[in-house]
């Protein structure tokens, strides 16, 4: 049987709080609100905890979660380096709806899933993840929905997805954008945008003057997801219809699902 705490209450918050700190570390899960959608959370180190997460989601291991952290020195100790710009980028945005993706530690002991050694981290800008997360330490975290289903931007919608797979759900109200994140990839020498969010290709290069965004023959790349996928589409439109009248454009996927 799951428990709800209604976090605007602040006895309810503390508990709250406090319930979702020990499912985590007994290897349960979560939902927990974030600055872009509701978020299903585990313990990125506890692979029994993140296969929950991926079953929950109606997922596979082709599709491994992101990892949220609630501190800076956290993000770093996962990444075997943060590269020429990760320091910079993490500096302007984090915490924000920013995530990168970095080359992982090697002396990392986890299994979240195919991540053909890069992991994808964030700090989200929303003061109930960022207490949880200071407290538990690195989550895998996903969009708190069932695979293809819209992202959650309420408890109830997650709550109506996920059911009793989660142990705790930590309700801090309606999400204040249901935009998700904007994904960067920083493993190769030039930045590459793997999802269109909510940062804009315009704010980013304020800190990344090149970005390699995806072209048409991207969209066919088997390790994208289906809402990479659709963000690639939409980016080399916008850049197609771009040169064709010679103002830069700076696209957005409104379409691409939280996870």
């Amino acid at each position: 049987m799951s428990a709800r705490y209604d976090c605007a209450d602040t006895q309810q918050r503390d508990e709250g709080l406090v319930a979702a700190v020990s499912a985590v570390q007994e290897g349960q899960l979560v939902v927990l609100p974030t600055d872009t959608v509701y978020g299903l959370g585990a313990d990125a180190f506890n692979p029994g905890a993140v296969s929950a997460l991926l079953e929950a989601k109606g997922r596979g291991r082709n599709m491994p979660p992101p990892v949220l952290v609630g501190s800076v020195r956290a993000a770093a100790a996962l990444a075997e380096s943060l590269g020429a710009f990760g320091q910079d980028l993490i500096d302007e945005f984090w915490p924000g709806p920013l995530t990168l993706v970095f080359r992982s530690s090697p002396t990392l002991m986890w299994d979240l899933g195919d991540t053909m050694g890069t992991v994808a981290v964030r700090m989200p800008l929303h003061p109930i993840a960022l207490d949880l997360l200071r407290r538990t330490g690195p989550m895998a975290v996903s969009s708190a929905n069932r695979h293809s289903l819209p992202a959650a931007t309420t408890a109830d919608e997650a709550q109506t997805q996920l059911g009793d797979a989660i142990s705790v759900y930590l309700d801090a109200g309606p999400c204040a954008d249901n935009v998700p994140s904007t994904i960067l990839d920083l493993t190769g020498t030039v930045p590459r945008l793997l999802r269109a969010g909510a940062l804009s290709v315009d704010d980013l290069r304020k800190v990344v003057p090149v970005i390699d965004l995806p072209t048409a023959a991207d969209d066919a790349e088997p390790e994208l997801s289906p809402a990479d996928r659709r963000a690639a589409a939409a980016i080399a439109a916008n850049a197609a219809s771009a040169a064709d009248d010679g103002k830069p454009d700076d696209p957005a996927d409104d379409s691409a699902p939280g996870d």
